[in-house]
């Protein structure tokens, strides 16, 4: 089957600025040209790291616009579009299709812990609905479920199913994905710190959180693997793990918050259920980020 997309290296997986309860446009629309100066190769608004679960629809629809207008395409933008239920989904992806972003991101339905056939009748549904691509976002440790190799490959014959954010962890699934799918089966890391197996086992890039915080450092790694300049990846990958790991000691995107607000880029605003971190954590993530030459 011919590629339908073919995103390669740093995509990142946009936080969602907030300032005095609301949506903050002008930081967020900074922070989208920023990550684009940098060098980040795609944004990916309202995800899990946009919190997307407490922003109302009018409000991911805004996000997912601004990030578009303020792209100017150049960069893609993959618009978050997950739901556990198929007819919100449905109603994201269009509205996505309809803003003009270049592809979906959809989420396997958390919480209701569908099937491998519901989870095939979800993603048909929203494939049949709409007319650009679709990644799988696959992440057993939030949703519950796992989407397996032989669900991915039904639904990569139908003609909006192009890849998947692969949050498994699992180096295995790359390989396994790559031999029932084949190379234009798009492939794209949801775990940063396991970023560098999974490129060797034949991943083509990540939907990042370190880059958040770390776009240039996270570009360049991805730079260096397309070369074939090992060496230099792996010394970017040390440079950057403290952060990959101190990123989620506690739940994202908490951590992720704070690193940007030392950066000047944002306020350290989350919407309930989730809080600031704690100062144990900020010390971790101030190391890190002074590890990854960030800052002082």
């Amino acid at each position: 089957m011919a590629a339908k997309t073919k995103f390669r290296g740093s995509f990142t997986a946009l936080v969602t600025p907030f300032k005095n309860g609301s949506l903050d446009e002008a930081a967020f629309r900074s922070l989208v040209n920023w990550q684009i100066s940098e060098g980040t190769n795609g944004l990916v608004p309202v995800g899990t790291t946009g919190e997307s679960p407490t922003l109302s629809h009018d409000e991911h629809k805004k996000v997912v616009e601004w990030c578009i207008a303020e792209a100017k395409g150049r960069v893609p933008v993959i618009a978050g579009a997950g739901s556990n239920s198929t007819k919100e989904a449905i109603e994201l992806a269009q509205h996505a299709e309809k803003a003009g972003a270049n592809a979906v991101l959809v989420v396997t339905p958390y919480y209701n812990k569908p099937t491998q056939e519901g989870m095939y009748q979800h993603f048909k549904a929203i494939n049949d609905a709409i007319g650009i691509p679709i990644i799988i976002y696959n992440i057993p440790p939030r949703s519950v479920i796992d989407m397996s190799v032989d669900t991915m490959t039904r639904l990569w014959e139908l003609k909006n199913i192009a890849g998947v954010k692969d949050a498994t962890a699992s180096m295995v699934r790359v390989s396994q994905q790559r031999a029932a799918m084949g190379e234009d089966f798009n492939q794209l890391s949801g775990e940063d710190a396991t970023i560098i197996g999974y490129m060797a086992h034949g991943g083509h890039g990540c939907i990042s959180v370190t880059s958040n915080v770390a776009p240039r450092l996270c570009s360049e790694f991805q730079a260096a693997w397309a070369r074939g300049d090992h060496a230099t990846a792996l010394k970017i990958h040390d440079k950057l793990m403290p952060l990959h790991n101190n990123l989620f000691i506690e739940s994202n995107p908490a951590p992720i918050k704070y690193a940007m607000s030392l950066l000047g880029k944002l306020d350290e605003t989350l919407r309930l259920p989730m809080v600031p971190v704690t100062e144990p954590t900020r010390v971790a993530v101030r190391s890190a980020m002074v590890h990854a030459g960030l800052i002082n």
